[in-house]
């Protein structure tokens, strides 16, 4: 096992390395995800945690790591009795992105337990990081099927393995460790609320700290095992440090003052539910022991919100995660307190063990911060500019960029067809999960047992093979795999229209409030989105298929209007993007959703040139919809008659609205290139 990174030579990230040693302190906290640009020591902090963790004492031979003063009686190894205990270091467990189910929660021997009546079962990750670190790298790239599991896991403690009524389930409390990078989209609700804590990384813009992060990176590279013995003292300080903590934990009090604090935070800020407000007082708990402190201080409140609050504050995939602390200093201040105590230190030395709750240790990432990557904000070469102006070629008449109008809830679009892309929740698709519509021969390894066609299969060989008893006879020829129709996700492109026609009439508002609404539907469904736009004499992918819809939100919001309509550039450049796609992603079907009034202007015959270029999607069999945005008494028809040479369907802003009374669910007209 290569030796890792020392915790305590990761320079700076002080939040990061607070919240993971809040956790260490009191599993109870309920794990922390860390979401930050690459390159910014996320992996390698923790990573490194796991040798600062105490031992844990596990009953000897027991899969589970059951605790031998409390088993679990439902364990599969058990019942354990007593007998002999062994200690060993807490385990950090990677799950990777790709795993499968049985992977995660374990595998039953299918044939086994149809032909013998027994549980033969092989744990999987979550046994393996019971009473230790589960980690999720990527987290927010974690298939929905998997997240699911996860979140059955964190709610009840444990992990259950049913196949066709054979059941297995084992104890898993773990820590919850996951990173992310938001470029690359965000997390579901459902899983973000998991997290008891939540922190923000970036890379130190001081040349300094960047210097030390580069050095000590190329020491650790040079000589891992050197390194590490070099911050041995510091490790075992830290080590001693949390167990002193956890030892002081069941001590420290939480008055009356920071429980009222911590309701009046939480409701001032408008989070959903009670766990925040549990997650805040176990994290002020925490803080308090870290510190060396038998008291609850108003700082330890402050400091938990700042860690607990900011990502249970989203109301939708567009709102940046954060905390007001000018608000949180008020609420806090007009909430305060005292419980009366006379041993309260009003006054506590800031000099003193952890004093703010801070590691003993600061300076930059330790991991090599990734090289030439753009600044926060900076355009590459393939996005348009953020200060409005417009890219070469495309003419005067440009317009400031306006606001979006309110999203709203939107009709879904859907691809025609059975797919088999990647799991999400607009298109059918054949899938792991989902409805039964019939069986297969299994290719590879059995995950989804047909029972029926498994018995119709053996039945007929019964007599052959000998059958005396009540038992059925099951060979491995006669088992059948469950073949299961569900939703998958697509990528939805949208070519938008950014032409001077747009912006008459104050339309450009409305037209982005519906492209708004298009995108937070494809958030909810799990879809990549791109975005093409056109205006002036060009178009331009101001966003390359991603599955980071905020991002196209940023680019749809900062997007400038005027000049005429090269709807014949947009489309040929969408194809483009199409076809680059389809060679990275087979499986994923795309929808085209083109966002124009139809008109075609500038350069030679725009019109005839327009039709050609949009029979193309129709001659590839592409699904596509396009959004009629033409307004006014008189209406040309224009966007109904691309729809058609699209051999796409049209729909108006009004319907595209899923409280309107045009119709119910609206699938897109066509033939999809990967029709059943």
């Amino acid at each position: 096992m290569s030796t890792p990174f020392p915790f305590t030579a990761v320079v700076g990230q002080d939040d990061l390395r607070l919240a993971l040693l809040l956790n260490a302190v009191s599993p109870a906290v309920g794990g922390v995800l860390v979401r930050g640009e690459k390159g910014t020591a996320k992996s390698t902090a923790v990573r490194a945690l796991s040798v600062l963790m105490p031992e844990v004492d596990v009953v000897a031979g027991c899969r589970f790591s059951c605790d031998p003063d409390a088993p679990d009686p439902a364990c599969p190894d058990g019942p354990h009795d007593g007998g002999p205990y062994v200690s060993r270091p807490a385990r950090t467990v990677e799950l990777p992105v790709g795993a499968s189910e049985d992977r995660l929660v374990g595998a039953l021997d299918i044939e086994r337990a149809l032909a013998e009546g027994v549980k033969a079962f092989e744990p999987g990750l979550l046994a393996d990081a019971h009473r230790g670190i589960l980690y999720v790298d990527e987290v927010n790239l974690l298939h929905d099927h998997l997240v699911d599991l996860l979140l059955d896991a964190a709610a009840m403690g444990a992990s259950y393995v049913e196949r066709e009524g054979v059941s297995v389930r084992h104890a898993a409390r773990f820590l919850l460790v996951g990173t992310m990078n938001p470029e690359e989209g965000e997390l579901r609700p459902q899983l973000l609320d998991r997290f008891g804590l939540t922190v923000e990384v970036a890379a130190s813009r001081e040349p300094d700290q960047r210097v030390e992060v580069v050095r000590r990176r190329l020491a650790y590279d040079d000589d891992p095992d050197g390194f590490a013995a070099r911050w041995a003292d510091e490790e075992s300080a830290v080590r001693a440090r949390i167990a002193a903590a956890r030892g002081l934990l069941p001590s420290v009090r939480l008055g009356d003052a920071a429980l009222r604090q911590i309701a009046a935070t939480c409701a001032a800020f408008e989070v959903d539910g009670m766990r925040a407000d549990i997650v805040m007082a176990r994290t002020a708990t925490a803080l308090a022991a870290w510190a060396g402190r038998t008291e609850v201080l108003p700082e330890d409140v402050r400091q938990a919100a700042l860690l607990a609050l900011p990502h249970r504050r989203r109301r939708n995939p567009f709102d940046a995660p954060g905390l007001d602390e000018d608000k949180l200093d008020e609420t806090l201040e007009e909430f305060g307190g005292s419980d009366d105590d006379p041993d309260t230190d009003p006054d506590p030395d800031p000099d003193g063990p952890g004093g703010g709750g801070q590691p003993p240790q600061d300076g930059p990432e330790g991991d090599v911060p990734s090289g030439d990557v753009p600044a926060q904000g900076e355009p590459s070469q393939d996005e348009p500019s953020q200060d409005g102006k417009a890219p070469a070629g495309q003419g005067a008449g440009e317009q400031s960029p306006v606001r979006a109008a309110e999203p709203f809830r939107t009709k879904m679009l859907s691809v025609p067809g059975l797919g088999e892309g990647a799991a999400g929740r607009r298109s059918r698709a054949r899938t792991e999960h989902g409805r039964t519509t019939g069986s297969r021969r299994p290719r590879g390894t059995l995950t989804k047992l047909h029972l029926a066609a498994t018995v119709r299969a053996a039945a007929p060989h019964q007599r052959a093979r000998g059958r005396s008893g009540p038992g059925l006879v099951v060979r491995r020829d006669d088992l059948r795999q469950a073949t299961r129709e569900g939703r998958e996700g697509n990528l939805v492109l949208f070519v938008v229209d950014a032409s001077g026609s747009m912006a008459a009439r104050q339309r450009m508002g409305a037209v982005k409030g519906a492209v708004l609404s298009l995108l937070l539907d494809a958030y909810q469904r799990r879809d990549k989105v791109g975005l093409v736009t056109f205006r002036g004499s060009a178009a331009e992918v101001a966003l390359p298929p991603t599955s980071s819809v905020d991002a196209a939100a940023a680019r749809l919001e900062s997007l400038p209007t005027g000049g005429r309509t090269p709807l014949a550039a947009g489309l040929l450049r969408a194809h483009e993007v199409l076809r680059v796609e389809r060679l990275r992603d087979a499986a994923r079907r795309p929808l085209v959703v083109v966002v124009t009034d139809g008109r075609a202007t500038g350069g030679p015959e725009p019109v005839a040139l327009a039709g050609r270029a949009a029979r193309l999607f129709a001659a590839d069999q592409l699904a596509s919809v396009v959004v009629d945005c033409e307004a006014g008494p008189v209406r040309l028809g224009l966007a109904g008659r691309l729809a058609d040479e699209l051999g796409g369907t049209a729909v108006t802003l009004d319907e595209l609205r899923a409280d309107s009374i045009a119709g119910l669910v609206r699938e897109v007209q066509g033939t999809s290139r990967r029709a059943a």
